[in-house]
């Protein structure tokens, strides 16, 4: 995996940000299969950001924006040559309750803010920070989102209105009680066509744009049947004109945490998805390449800032348009600019048609989306792999459904901590060694213990007790050489455990302190708890020895 090297001036690490003729590096020989894959992601993406604008409450018009500017700008300055970016899924259910509480209006503005605080995060160096959120949380969150998804289509599928800001799940059940018939037939008979026609379609051929084909026959069917149910409705035919969203001071504050928490998201789900993509080999059996995380951030930023000058809304990496890109035989980032071209073209050409698409289209389509999101086999081998891990799995499954996405992933994230920690206490401990060799008379005076694993805040308190409990001994000798780990509360209680066992006449000598802790230990006061600065060994001979001679010594004044 590439990242941002670091260098002595901030002229060489902005380079680091920008676009380079490296970003198409082998494009005379891959040019052929970077605009087929491009072509093919553009008619994937459509039916996507259609119903990714819609179902988010901006409108089939933003989602549509967003794909076309987010995709051309993300796909330029990002840090993966093979990243597909635009309205996702996850997006959606963070900007539904931003539309209910400030309206359509607010989006522009928001998507700007999120864009520079994504920015903010790539020019920091955060952007391998996504390798430390555990897999059970990733997969919990996805699962998440997939279920918020697909009840989120509810009332596109029974022909209904969705209440803005209510809970997900009772606005579902909320829609599909104020279903009327004959239309809730119709609709639903629209979204079992679709989804029919997405499972049935790829097993004929892997080649064919399911999801494009669906729309098609959805709506010729809709025209012919001269359905009466709701349409996407008018679209314009061409790009607006970018301009600074609207800047009104008394909104500002209400919308800073609905901009951290996008940001917040679309950093992850980018980041994620550039990892993934980064494992993933195409038609030929060759990896995409590494990919710069930092880099993908600021790219991600100003793909959102741009998104919101032109009326759009925020973007991320897309997993799923990332997926075909590198299926289809991608291999730079011209792919990516093309799927935007496509859009584009679509957006001049063809906007009235657009309009026709019923909404159960979308939300059908949407359903069958949601159900892929979640892959069987990581949710079965999460819950059978340890107790703990399926816990946090499922918690942060719960608490995206219903409470909040960044929430969810917080929790999740303090609860693997929690359990991470409880492990290495487990493995962590003191164990009482006998001295090797020939013993000689006193010995039994002497015990040598030896600290294992992490000597940390979870398991210092264990430690102490088990030491300080020894009785009848003269001298102590703690072994520190097989201590992995070692943090401020460790090296605290050290200062303890010596200083409690010197207070009982018990001498207490040190053996093995590695390099890396002598400085924390010296600092921390280890070595001056100590009864003589030269109570430090290296070796545990020489400390056996100077133990034997501390005995002798004790005999001889006894006698």
């Amino acid at each position: 995996m590439s990242t941002v090297k670091s260098a002595p001036g901030w002229k060489f690490s902005l380079r680091t940000f920008l676009p380079s003729r490296h970003d198409y590096d082998g494009l005379r020989t891959s040019w052929k299969t970077d605009l087929l894959a491009g072509i093919t992601v553009g008619i994937v993406a459509l039916p996507l950001a259609l119903a990714f604008g819609v179902s988010s409450g901006v409108g089939a018009e933003a989602g549509l924006i967003t794909a076309v500017v987010a995709g051309l700008v993300a796909a330029v300055m990002g840090g993966s040559h093979v990243q597909v970016s635009g309205p996702t899924g996850a997006m959606v259910v963070v900007l539904a309750p931003v539309v209910a509480s400030h309206g359509v209006g607010s989006i522009a503005l928001v998507s700007v803010m999120a864009g520079l605080l994504v920015c903010v995060l790539g020019i920091s160096g955060l952007g391998r920070a996504v390798a430390f959120i555990p897999w059970p949380v990733v997969e919990g969150f996805t699962l998440g989102i997939a279920a918020i998804i697909f009840l989120q289509q509810v009332p596109m599928a029974t022909g209904t209105a969705g209440t803005p800001g209510e809970n997900t799940l009772l606005g579902a059940i909320d829609s599909a009680s104020r279903a009327s018939f004959p239309m809730v037939l119709q609709t639903l008979g629209v979204v079992v066509g679709v989804a029919a026609a997405m499972f049935l379609l790829p097993k004929l051929h892997k080649a064919l744009p399911a999801s494009l084909i669906a729309v098609l026959l959805a709506t010729v069917a809709a025209e012919l049947l001269q359905l009466d149910i709701p349409r996407i409705g008018a679209l314009p035919h061409s790009l607006r004109a970018p301009s600074m969203p609207s800047l009104d001071p008394s909104v500002l504050g209400g919308l800073l945490m609905p901009a951290v928490s996008i940001a917040t998201l679309a950093a992850i789900e980018s980041l994620l998805s550039a990892r993934v993509a980064a494992g993933m080999a195409g038609p030929d059996g060759r990896p995409t390449g590494a990919y710069s995380p930092d880099r993908e951030l600021t790219g991600q930023g100003l793909a959102s800032i741009a998104a919101g000058f032109f009326g759009g809304m925020p973007a991320t990496g897309a997993i799923a348009r990332t997926a075909v890109n590198v299926r289809s035989g991608a291999k730079t980032r011209l792919s990516a600019i093309v799927h935007a071209v496509v859009l584009l073209a679509i957006i001049y050409l063809a906007a009235g048609l657009v309009g026709r698409i019923p909404l159960a289209v979308l939300g059908g389509i949407l359903m069958v989306t949601a159900t892929r999101m979640v892959s069987k086999h990581a949710v079965t081998a999460i819950m059978r792999s340890t107790r703990a891990d399926a816990f946090v799995f499922v918690l942060t499954a719960l608490i995206t459904v219903a409470f909040d996405l960044i929430v969810a992933i917080e929790i999740g994230l303090v609860a693997a901590a929690v359990f991470t920690l409880r492990k290495f206490a487990s493995l962590s401990g003191v164990q009482r060694e006998e001295i090797n060799g020939v013993r000689v008379p006193g010995d039994e005076h002497i015990a040598i213990f030896r600290l294992d694993g992490a000597m940390f805040f979870g398991a210092a308190e264990r430690v102490l007790q088990e030491i300080s409990k020894v009785q009848d001994i003269q001298v102590a000798i703690i072994r520190l050489s097989q201590v992995r780990m070692l943090d401020a509360t460790g090296a605290h209680t050290l200062v303890e455990v010596i200083s409690a066992l010197e207070l009982r006449g018990v001498t207490v000598l040190l053996k093995g302190v590695q390099p890396q802790h002598l400085e924390l230990v010296t600092n921390v006061g280890v070595i001056r708890s100590l009864r003589h600065h030269k109570h430090l060994f290296t070796t545990l001979p020489a400390a056996v020895e100077h133990a034997r001679s501390h005995v002798r010594r004790n005999a001889g004044a006894s006698a």
